[in-house]
């Protein structure tokens, strides 16, 4: 039996999120990326604002210089959060075979599970269904083969759109397309390929596997195969999280300890709830900082326990930080924290000490009541607005 590999993606999904809350910003131009007063960058744009130029990580000033009229809305992660959980849950309905791809994407292996709906686009239009009636948000799905090919056809029909590429079509599909819609071909590769005359999918196809091969290296064998339609990748479950990380960036560059500790604390904060709420423990700390110049640094110690406690976590990362800040660099324009070597909570065991055992209960305490009125609802003296 042939595979069938679905690409579904949601389409434009954080300010898909923040509509279906807002209806009013229903057909406007919106970018969800937080003040353009401010240093940060368009985390997503809708569909509107997009014919002006705007993209994911582009600088929210500039996205204000193109589109004006924009409505720029502050990024909920907890929204998005939630949403996806619910829309993976939809896709485990149609399919065992889920492969997660971020927050708002997956592949679907669903070979042989279209026997109660007809046919492959009849259960691609109920998944679509579903989604939308349950979510009020819209996903485009490409159907193929192939990952690569089911990828670059959701990548087509966008926003709201089902595309389906039949077994052997593989070719003629691809043969037009540019070459910079290959998975794989960034700017720098494009231009490689620019410079042996290569600007379609269809030319990089027909070209012997040992010239591609011979300029591009093994990366060169990828493309070459995705370009003739071949992908023998299997649609796999995500591997078990290794680290969890946080980080922000400051409106105005500072080097003032008080103000990056403070910061700090929220984002160990942050990794410790997530590290409690997986039930794991971390055994390595990671300080990240990037500095005026955009020069990045990373620091890391290793605990002596593996905690997932705050107080802990903080501790190490707030030593890190002294030390850095004790060199005399440049002012800081972004600090970071990642938590790694994570093991079971069943390590903690805090049988003589009774103060450790209190803090973790605090911090459980103070993970629900955030989980049941939100994350600004309790904060502790340390935490910066």
């Amino acid at each position: 039996m042939a595979r069938c590999i679905f690409h579904i993606d949601l389409d434009a999904f954080f300010v898909s999120v923040e509509r279906v809350l807002t209806p009013e910003l229903e057909g406007k131009p919106v970018i969800v990326g937080g003040d353009p007063e401010r240093r940060g960058v368009v985390a997503s744009a809708s569909y509107e604002a997009r014919p002006f130029g705007i993209y994911a990580g582009m600088p929210l000033s500039r996205a204000r210089c193109l589109c004006p009229q924009a409505i720029f809305i502050q990024a909920s992660f907890p929204r998005y959060v939630e949403a996806s959980s619910k829309f993976m849950k939809i896709l485990a309905d149609f399919s065992p075979h889920i492969e997660p791809l971020g927050i708002d994407e997956a592949y679907l292996d669903v070979t042989g599970c279209e026997q109660a709906y007809g046919s492959y686009r009849q259960l691609a239009l109920a998944m679509k269904g579903r989604i939308y009636k349950e979510l009020r948000l819209t996903a485009s799905v490409g159907i193929a083969a192939c990952k690569v090919v089911a990828k670059i056809s959701s990548d087509l029909c966008k926003p709201d759109g089902l595309l389906e590429i039949a077994p052997g079509e593989e070719r003629n599909f691809l043969n037009p397309l540019p070459v910079a819609k290959l998975p794989g071909v960034g700017r720098r590769m494009e231009q490689q390929l620019k410079q042996m005359g290569i600007t379609t999918i269809g030319k990089l196809a027909s070209l012997p596997l040992g010239v591609v091969k011979g300029q591009l290296g093994t990366i060169g064998v990828v493309i070459h195969n995705y370009a003739n339609g071949m992908d023998n990748r299997r649609v796999e479950a995500p591997g078990e999280t290794r680290s969890i990380s946080q980080q922000i960036t400051f409106a105005r560059d500072t080097s003032k300890q008080p103000l990056l500790e403070a910061h700090l604390h929220g984002l160990c904060e942050e990794v410790s709830m997530e590290l409690r709420r997986r039930d794991k423990q971390a055994k390595c700390v990671t300080l990240k900082l990037r500095y005026a110049d955009f020069r990045t640094i990373t620091r890391q110690v290793i605990l002596r326990e593996a905690s997932n406690i705050n107080q802990d976590i903080f501790a190490a990362a707030r030593c890190l930080l002294g030390n850095a800040l004790a060199r005399g660099e440049k002012p800081i324009r972004l600090i970071g924290i990642k938590v790694s070597k994570l093991v079971g909570r069943e390590k903690q065991l805090h049988m003589f000490d009774p103060e450790r055992d209190r803090m973790e209960r605090l911090d459980r305490a103070i993970d629900k009541i955030r989980e049941k009125y939100g994350q600004t609802s309790i904060k502790r003296g340390r935490r910066v607005a």
